[in-house]
Formats: structure tokens, C-alpha cells, sequence
């Protein structure tokens, strides 16, 4: 037990200190996307569909996976990692357009919900990364509990479902189930590319792309997977707790 305890004493606090100090991302991180005017000599289409030359150039941060592979000088992605937005539309970048950060819930909700936010998590066909980006922000470093947010194993005792994966057609019906049986009011969060409009999968017939087809989503989480601060980032703004 000694030793334990000396073992904690020497390692010290290990939570880093956001939101009261900011994160310094990599510079490898693909972050928020700077969509410049499309060129001739712009390159190929994205095979998923996340960018359009119409208008003169649109990423949809929904259907992008972050991989860098857009055309050479039309895209670039800097170290921003705050992705996260309450309107599926602002995840729309175009040239010169605004960021949009995710807004804090009605005052009633964030009454019931600020000091205590409960999820059940659905993986609804995915391929488990986002889940594990989501299980980071448990860990020591992030520790998600000290803003009163958890993970729950029943629907009944959740405030809201997180969701996760395209929402194939053999967990459609588990989906709905779940978010029938949490109690309202309640929030939907829609977190990774998948889940938002089904990310790789999106157009087959095995999947819904994404949760929003089926039920009302409050927060979308971009990314192929979010980065823990990208989750973390989008949950603290509907609560208020940053701007």
C-alpha cells in the first residue's frame, strides 16, 4: 500500500488541464479544413463524395474521412480540432466561409443536464474506432467524469444515446429500441463520419447512412474517428462550460 501510494506521489497530476489551458495539437493533425476557390487544375473528385467543385468548392465535413488525399492546393487541413456543431449545415465549408462551433443546449435542457449527462452508447456497425477514440476521454489524462459526463449500460438511466457506426439494417431496429426506451427530454449525439452519413458505406443498401435518418441528432462529431478532443470540445459547448 506504501508503495502505492509513493508510486502516486511521484507520478504526480496527470489530467491535463483543458479547457482552462488550450491543447496543442501535432501539426500532422487534420483538423479544420481551409477550402480555397476551385482551379483548373484541381484534382480528382472524392470518391466518398465529402468534396464538391459546384459553387466553387465545398468540403462536407460530415462525409469526410480526413485523409488528406483532396486536391493539391483546394483543401488543407490545420490543427483546429474544434469540429463539432449542433446544425448538420455548418459542417458545410466553402471558401471564406464561417466557423461554426457547436451551441449550447436550451436553458432547460443544460438545467437538467449541466451538472449530470448520462449516454447510452450504440455501435450500430462500425468498425470500433470511434468507440476507442470515445474511451480515451475515461482515461486518466481527459477524465471525462470531472464535467459530470459517463456512460451508462442502460437506456434508463441515460439523458441521452451516443451513437456510433453507418446504422446498418440489423441494428436499425436496436437503435430505435434504445432511444425509445431513454427517458425525455433526452439528446442525441451522432459521433464519426459513419454516423453521421455512413461514412466509406455511405449509399449501400446495408446501411442508413447515419442516425439523423432515423432520429433527431443535437451534436454531429466529425471525423473517421473524432479525436478525443474533438468529443470533448463538442461536448463542453452544448453544456456552456466553454465559448
Amino acid at each position: 500500500m506504501f508503495r502505492a501510494i509513493a508510486s502516486r506521489i511521484k507520478q504526480g497530476h496527470r489530467t491535463m488541464p483543458y479547457p482552462a489551458a488550450p491543447l496543442q495539437m501535432p501539426e500532422r493533425f487534420r483538423g479544420y479544413p481551409i477550402v480555397s476557390p476551385v482551379t483548373a487544375a484541381s484534382g480528382a473528385e472524392c470518391p466518398y463524395g465529402a468534396y464538391s467543385k459546384a459553387g466553387g468548392g465545398c468540403l462536407d465535413m460530415g462525409k469526410c474521412l480526413f485523409c488528406a488525399e483532396c486536391p493539391v492546393g483546394t483543401i488543407q487541413f490545420t490543427t483546429d480540432y474544434r469540429l463539432a456543431v449542433t446544425n448538420r449545415d455548418h459542417l458545410m465549408v466553402h471558401p471564406g466561409s464561417e466557423h461554426h462551433n457547436a451551441r449550447p443546449l436550451p436553458p432547460d435542457l443544460r438545467r437538467l443536464f449541466g451538472r449530470s449527462l448520462k449516454f447510452r452508447e450504440v455501435s450500430a456497425g462500425g468498425c470500433n474506432a470511434c468507440e476507442a477514440d470515445t474511451n480515451v476521454l475515461s482515461t486518466i489524462g481527459w477524465d471525462l467524469g470531472r464535467f459530470g459526463i459517463q456512460f451508462v449500460a442502460s437506456p434508463r438511466h441515460a439523458d441521452g444515446l451516443w451513437v456510433t457506426g453507418p446504422v446498418t439494417e440489423n441494428m436499425a431496429k436496436a437503435l430505435l429500441t434504445t432511444y425509445e426506451a431513454i427517458p425525455d427530454p433526452k439528446i442525441v449525439v451522432a459521433s464519426g463520419a459513419c454516423a453521421i452519413n455512413g461514412g466509406p458505406y455511405i449509399d449501400t443498401p446495408q446501411v442508413c447512412n447515419g442516425v439523423d435518418s432515423l432520429v433527431p441528432v443535437d451534436l454531429y462529431i466529425p471525423g473517421c474517428p473524432p479525436h478525443p478532443a474533438t468529443i470533448l470540445d463538442g461536448l463542453l459547448r452544448i453544456l456552456n462550460k466553454i465559448k
